[in-house]
C-alpha cells in the first residue's frame, strides 16, 4: 500500500473510532511528549483505557509529505467544541503497515523561565 493511502486509512480509522483496525504492525512504536509506547497491544490498551482522550476527533490536515517508507503530516485535531491540538507527526512504514510514529505537540504551559520576552507582540 502506498504511503498516502496508509495515512488516509490511519486518519479515517480514528475519525470512525475504529482504533482496533488501525494499519499498525505488531512491533508498532509511538513516541510523543508523554513518552513511548512499545507494541501494538500496549498501544491499543492505552487507547482502550483512555477512550475519552483518544476518540471523537476530526482532523484538519494542513501539510503532508509522502515518501516510500515514511511520511510527515501536520494537522489540527479537534474534539468537541473546546479542544484542539496542533500536531506534527512522522510515520515510518514496513510491510504496508505503520511501524512507528513520532509525534510533536505542546502539552502544557510554557515554564516562566523558558518564555521569550516580547515574542508575538
Amino acid at each position: 500500500m502506498e504511503s498516502k493511502k496508509l495515512i488516509e486509512n490511519w486518519f479515517q480509522k480514528w475519525e470512525e473510532g475504529d482504533f482496533h483496525q488501525l494499519p499498525i504492525s505488531q512491533k508498532f512504536k509511538h513516541t510523543s511528549p508523554f513518552g513511548t509506547i512499545d507494541g501494538k497491544r500496549a498501544y491499543l490498551e492505552v487507547v482502550e483505557e483512555n477512550k475519552d482522550k483518544f476518540l471523537g476527533y476530526r482532523f484538519d490536515i494542513h501539510d503532508t509529505l509522502y515518501g516510500i517508507d515514511k511520511a510527515c503530516v501536520r494537522y489540527t485535531a479537534k474534539q468537541g467544541k473546546d479542544f484542539s491540538l496542533d500536531v506534527s507527526e512522522w510515520y515510518y512504514f514496513k510491510d504496508n503497515l505503520i511501524e512507528e510514529i513520532v509525534a510533536y505537540y505542546h502539552i502544557g504551559e510554557i515554564q516562566e523561565k523558558r518564555k521569550i520576552e516580547s515574542y508575538g507582540e
